[in-house]
């Protein structure tokens, strides 16, 4: 789910909304012949939200509230009704006048009305996904498969707030260059949303798990590349005050596994229900002190010969490594760490990825984008490793080598004593940079970047790293300290000692800013290297 409301809030709003039925005046109404792909409506974000349906033969096929605009629209967002094709929808519109300007607005078209500049909007981010329109939160379904890696998130697409949960999906070969493809999941009926959930490969097929909030955890199959989805008939397979199923296949037992938040006793925690068929599960076991979007995954551990642990991983981005035996997870510590800082939440990692990579992409929750028709980014794939590290094995993320596609001019400073003052990146300027330094601080307070206005700094005292108002533990490795940044359109995002720590960012510089520096503070730091790579555009073709 990931809101800006609470759980308990919505719940309320749920059980507040009142069926159309009783509402003492009719709908705006509008009959309309489908003959094109998509219907157009106007939005302007700020507006009365009103409730919007399309009627076929006396029944509600699609239903959904709106910031309807009532004269010049902020944007223009797209409903794909291509399957009614050559069919009549009645569309109607609750608390308006007959002569409702918004629905006369309502245009049909094979394109997306006002789509000209799509992905080079003022502040489109270029190598983070977006979706089209709307707002996105929890990425959903990471699964690969036929030689696609699929993103699956939370997705409103008739605003640029969240609400009308449905399932978006976007499709890439290479984790880099994405393709958006027709919503995968629609609520069954308004207020019954489609919550986060997980897929993976059954054979010849894909399978999800999501939470149905009208029902449960409901299991859906298909048979066509993940791009439609046919709900098990016996749904829901488990019901439960909760949400988030995490699906993964446990090899040693020969069983599924749904790891899912629960609150059924009033504790946060995941629950771990086992399947022979992903059809009827079985409840095995809780875990507490956990909250949301769980995700679990076995992984070698770097340098500890051969051997293998369990990561049992929740919303905040908090884990725990240990032992799974397909029922029960066994910590290995009592205490949580933490990987990521920041405006992070809810990620997951793909199931099945080629190479036995482990990938993670997260939602950048919180990096708004004001006055632009699309709304919250996912922090770009990173694979995470498990490591030895000064205080036991822990989790490093780093970003996926792919990124390297998006490589164009090189800058390089080599091993040079960085007084106060001196920046050697002077003449670079830009939107789009990776970012990979070695520093050894000798006597400096502190040292780090200045990237478009925004500082990336390292506090040599307190051995922490900040950007803005975000801050992460991170101790020196070997007397030195390397830096890695993604800087887009958007956001920084800052990985500290080969992903040791991660943060991300949300930062939209000034637009008269383009300029980078690596600066020293309170004495010398000894630059061991700096290459400072300029960035294509995601959007443009591979």
């Amino acid at each position: 789910m990931r809101s800006p409301v609470t759980w308990a809030a919505f719940l309320s709003f749920t059980l507040a909304i009142q069926p159309a039925a009783a509402l003492a005046d009719p709908p705006a109404k509008r009959e309309i012949a489908v003959e094109n792909r998509y219907f157009n409506l106007p939005v302007k974000t700020g507006a009365p939200k009103k409730r919007m349906r399309y009627v076929l033969d006396d029944k509600t096929i699609r239903e959904f509230e709106i910031e309807l605009a009532n004269g010049e629209p902020g944007f223009w967002v797209f409903d794909d009704v291509s399957e009614f094709k050559g069919k009549h929808l009645r569309v109607e519109v609750d608390g308006a006048p007959a002569d409702c300007k918004g629905l006369a607005a309502v245009v049909q078209s094979d394109a997306i009305k006002g789509g000209d500049d799509l992905y080079k909007e003022k502040h489109r981010p270029q190598f983070h996904f977006t979706s089209r329109r709307g707002w996105l939160n929890d990425p959903n379904g990471l699964v690969f498969s036929d030689g696609e890696y699929h993103l699956y998130y939370q997705h409103n697409p008739y605003g640029w707030d969240w609400g009308n949960m449905h399932w978006g999906h976007a499709v890439s070969a290479d984790l880099v260059h994405w393709k958006e493809l027709p919503i995968a999941l629609y609520p069954r009926q308004f207020g019954d949303w489609c919550f986060s959930g997980s897929a993976v490969v059954d054979g010849k097929r894909l399978a999800a798990a999501y939470t149905s909030t009208g029902r449960g955890e409901c299991i859906a199959f298909s048979g066509d590349k993940g791009r439609t989805w046919i709900d098990f008939q016996d749904d829901p397979v488990v019901k439960h005050v909760g949400r988030d199923p995490r699906l993964l296949w446990h090899e040693p037992s020969k069983q599924w596994v749904m790891a899912v938040y629960d609150e059924s006793d009033g504790k946060k925690g995941i629950a771990f229900h086992t399947s022979p068929d992903l059809k009827k599960w079985k409840i095995q076991s809780r875990i507490e002190g956990f909250y949301e979007c769980p995700d679990i995954f076995e992984a070698t551990v770097e340098g500890g010969n051969g051997a293998r642990k369990w990561v049992l991983y929740s919303g905040d981005a908090k884990y725990l490594i240990g032992e799974f035996d397909g029922k029960t997870f066994t910590p290995d510590q009592p205490a949580k760490q933490q990987l990521w800082y920041g405006n992070f939440y809810a990620a997951q990692t793909y199931s099945n990825a080629p190479d036995g990579r482990r990938i993670q992409i997260g939602w950048a929750s919180g990096a708004a984008f004001p006055g632009m028709p699309f709304n919250q980014q996912m922090t770009f794939p990173c694979r995470l490793t498990l490591r030895k590290a000064s205080d036991g094995v822990r989790l490093f993320a780093e970003p996926v080598k792919e990124i390297e596609t998006l490589h164009a001019k090189k800058h390089v400073v080599a091993d040079r004593m960085l007084k106060p003052g001196d920046n050697p990146l002077a003449e670079v300027s830009g939107d789009l940079f990776d970012i990979r330094a070695e520093f050894a601080p000798s006597d400096a307070k502190a040292f780090g970047f200045n990237v478009r206005g925004v500082p990336v700094l390292y506090d040599v005292a307190t051995q922490e790293i900040s950007c803005k108002n975000v801050k992460a533990p991170l101790k020196p490795v070997d007397s030195k300290m390397r830096l890695r940044l993604l800087v887009d359109r958007g956001s920084i995002e800052i990985f500290g000692n080969d992903g040791q720590v991660a943060l991300s960012v949300s930062a939209i510089p000034a637009d008269d800013n383009h300029a980078l520096e690596v600066f020293s503070r309170g004495g010398a730091t000894h630059l061991w290297s700096l290459e400072a790579f300029e960035l294509k555009s995601a959007w443009e073709a591979p």
